[in-house]
This record gives C-alpha cells, structure tokens and sequence, in this order.
C-alpha cells in the first residue's frame, strides 16, 4: 500500500488583499495547502479563494500569540500585507519561531533592508530561510541582473529600465507611497547613498509599450543588488506615466479583465549590465505587476521547500537562487542577449 504524500502547507499573511489572492491561487495550482491569514476576521470569511482546501486563520501583528497560532503547521510563510514597514519584522519573527521559511513582496527598501540585517543570526540558527522582496518591484530585477552578470565579477553599471503602460495602485500601494516608505537610496560609487535629483532617460521597450520616458526610482533593487553584486552605479528606472498613475490620488485600482483576475497592465523590465566596453542583457515581460509577483514568490518558496539552499539565513532572491534557472521557470519570456546595442544615454 503507498502511503500518501502530504501536501506542503504555506501561510499567506495577508491573503485577502489583492496580491493575496494572487498568491493563494498560485499555492493552489503548485498543489500546496494555503493558509489564508488576515487581519480583518469578517473579510476573511467572506473571500472566496476557489477552493475548499484553503485553511482560514485570523491574526494580527499587535497579537505575537495570533501570528504563534496561524503559522502552526507551515513550512513557509508568505508576507504580502504592505506597508511591509507596519508588518515585516512580526511576521518574520512569528515564521522563525515556527521554524518556517520567510518571504515576502516588500518594495521599500527600508523594510527590506531591515529584514535582510535583523534577521540573519536567528535564520540561520533555526536552520531556515529569509528572503525579502520576492516580487515584481525588487527581486525580479535582482534576479534579472545576477542572471545578465553570469560569468563576470563584477559591473560597471546595472540598469533597470521598467516599462509599464499605466499603473493603477492597491490600497497598499497607496498608502506606501502615500507615506513615502519606498526610500530614496542608489548605488553610487559602489556605496548605497542618498539619490539626488532623479535620473531621467529615454527607453524603446519595442512593441507594445514603444519608446517611453522613465524616471529615476529606487525601489528595493539598489538594496538587494549592492548585498551581492559588486557594481559602481545601479540605475533603476520606472516609467513616468506609471509615476504620474500611482501619485496621481484619482487613478482607480486594478480591474480583472480575465479568468485569472490580472488587470490589461502591461509590462517590461529591460536589465543592461556593462563592464569595460561590454554589455549583456535580459527581459522579461508580461500582464499585472501584482499578479507577477505571485509565481515569483511561490517558485522561491517552491525551491526552498526543496531544501535548494545551503544554509539557512537571510538572502536576496538573485543571490540564493540559481537566477536564469528560476527566471526559465516562471511565465515571464525571459530572454537574455550579450553586447546589446540599444543602451541610450
């Protein structure tokens, strides 16, 4: 008689919320057992996630023994309740007492740098993993970067250029930015330092964005690409149609336009690495930044519940993961060039 084979079981704190949803469906298809964790009882039941096998539990970062009670049973826990500043270092405290693997999709760099710096000691102890900023803003251009550096050392530049046709923002997203918690710190020099005046620079993505001026935006990316990436100047540029969307208070939230829930948003993220007179390149495109963050996170947590780690602490996704191997895995048309000749200044 086989003995069956049980599931894996993950924690999604914060799985009401838009990316929430994302993640647990995501959970869902890998053939995990998701725990639905929120703050707000009465919203939490009223969700539907799809599925019956979804586990609810209710807590509260002001509640340690409610984090105690929900995480119960996890292997991983996922963090995708902004701003990550109110909430990050509770859950990742509450995860390790559990011996659960941490992640989560923080943009803000101080939350992410906090999480990386705080917490590297206890993980390693409790013999598990931390790994902040598992998302579309962060460690996708972390993970695009190590994978263009490929062989080499080091950078003389990294740029990030996202191209995105509007942006309209979470309930999170606003009140992050609201609060203005992303931070201001790049590379320069080859030191983490206060960005002056932004950057401005004209990008050609190709079709359907076409050519796009993007402004200089540091999210978490200077954070988690200086931790293992030697490189004198990481430049991180966003669109600044999607910039005028998101502070722009009138512009509503997403809308589904299909089965999966994703939003018409459009994207690019083009990376150029330069060293000496050589460049390499890499991209990824698709719909929804917030739905492309659930398949990021949940490869991550995927691979670490595969034990594809050396030892437990904290980490960047581009510097524990074997970067092109997990960008080929997730659905975003990775592709990689050497000496692109579109670099424009």
């Amino acid at each position: 008689m086989t003995q069956a084979v049980s599931k894996p079981v993950v924690a999604v704190f914060g799985a009401t919320g838009h990316t929430g949803r994302f993640v647990v469906a995501e959970l869902l298809r890998r053939n995990m057992t998701p725990v639905a964790i929120a703050r707000n009882a009465q919203v939490l039941e009223g969700t539907d996630f799809g599925s019956p096998e979804v586990i609810r539990r209710h807590a509260s970062v002001d509640d340690a023994a409610s984090l105690d009670k929900a995480f119960e049973g996890a292997q991983a826990v996922i963090n995708c309740a902004g701003p990550f500043a109110d909430t990050a270092r509770a859950v990742a405290e509450a995860a390790l007492r559990a011996k659960a693997h941490y992640v989560d999709v923080c943009a803000e760099q101080g939350a992410a740098k906090n999480t990386l710096d705080m917490f590297n000691e206890a993980a390693r102890k409790a013999g598990v993993v931390v790994v902040p900023s598992v998302a579309f803003y962060g460690g996708l251009a972390d993970l695009l970067a190590s994978a263009a550096l490929g062989d080499w050392d080091a950078a003389d530049t990294i740029e990030i250029m996202i191209g995105l046709d509007s942006w309209h923002p979470t309930r999170g997203t606003r009140i992050t930015v609201d609060r203005k918690a992303v931070g201001n710190l790049v590379v320069s020099g080859g030191k983490l330092v206060p960005g002056e005046q932004p950057q401005q620079k004209q990008w050609d993505f190709g079709e359907p964005l076409g050519d796009q001026t993007l402004v200089e935006v540091p999210f978490s990316e200077p954070i988690l690409i200086s931790r293992h990436i030697r490189a004198n100047e990481v430049r991180n540029y966003l669109s600044q149609i999607a910039v005028q969307d998101v502070l722009n208070s009138t512009t509503p939230t997403p809308k589904a336009v299909d089965d999966q829930g994703r939003s018409s948003q459009r994207f690019v993220i083009d990376v150029v690495v330069t060293r000496d007179d050589e460049q390499r390149g890499v991209s990824v495109y698709g719909h929804d930044i917030y739905a492309a963050s659930a398949p990021l996170v949940c490869e991550a947590v995927t691979r670490l519940l595969r034990g594809e780690f050396a030892a437990g602490g904290t980490y960047t996704p581009g510097e524990i993961f074997d970067a092109r191997d997990f960008l080929v895995s997730v659905d975003l048309g990775y592709s990689a060039t050497e000496n692109h000749s579109d670099v424009m200044a």
